[in-house]
């Protein structure tokens, strides 16, 4: 459940703007999310989503401010983005996410933290095969178990559930939820193409087109009229296909 709105925000960002040369990225962004916050961030492909996410993880430079108190990050990227010849194992890729760097495991702790972490999203049982022939949904779990090994207080997601079955999709919203439910006050914020996702799974949503076309309440902002404003035309979220935002 949501954090009551008098709850100071775990991060806030006013009048954010990021150009690259004569490209406006993102104009003049001001949203915030609050402990407990499920966060829905929706917009076309190329309408900034993924330059907020590095924004918030420090990955690039922009304008105005970010108030960010969250002490631990925990960040899944878009797993299309990932090089399937790197020669690792899942194991490796999660203890990695406990000491930054590769490879990852240094100690027996390490080793079984990153197992724990890979049994808690039901991936113990390819924990040692090579990454390669690891299907998406698998990957996905892999790169889930590597952000929540550390247990963070905010949960970053780059379309999860691209190249992810129905099954693997289903099973993604459970964890997540879980994790919520046994961490109170954890903020998850989740880059999406898929409203229905959106109205159903999260609290508070963000559309964007290079500047804020709704943000509040899913119920309130996840509508006919703003999707619209944002993509230009309806249908069905999953025909829209997934890119870098």
């Amino acid at each position: 459940m949501p954090t009551p709105p008098e709850t100071p925000p775990m991060v806030s960002a006013r009048g954010l703007t990021v150009r690259f040369g004569d490209v406006s990225a993102l104009e003049d962004v001001s949203f915030h999310i609050r402990p407990g916050d499920f966060l829905a961030v929706l917009g076309p492909n190329g309408s900034g989503k993924t330059t907020l996410f590095h924004c918030l993880l420090g990955l690039l430079g922009y304008r105005g401010t970010i108030d960010n108190r969250a002490r631990r990050i925990g960040f899944v990227p878009q797993i299309k983005t990932f090089d399937r010849s790197f020669p690792g194992r899942p194991v490796e890729v999660v203890t990695s996410g406990i000491t930054g760097r590769w490879p990852g495991w240094r100690d027996r702790r390490h080793f079984d933290r990153a197992r724990a972490a890979l049994e808690r999203v039901g991936a113990a049982e390819y924990a040692d095969r090579p990454l390669a022939a690891l299907s998406g949904g698998q990957l996905q779990r892999v790169y889930l178990a590597r952000a929540l090994v550390h247990e963070p207080e905010l949960l970053l997601l780059d379309e999860p559930a691209t190249g992810v079955d129905r099954v693997g999709e289903h099973d993604l919203y459970e964890y997540l939820e879980a994790y919520q439910a046994e961490h109170p006050g954890v903020a998850i914020a989740m880059i999406t193409h898929d409203w229905e996702v959106a109205r159903h799974h999260a609290s508070r949503s963000l559309i964007l087109n290079h500047r804020v076309i709704g943000f509040g309440p899913s119920a309130e902002v996840v509508t006919d009229e703003c999707l619209r404003r944002a993509f230009g035309h309806m249908g069905h979220a999953h025909e829209l296909g997934a890119a870098r935002g």
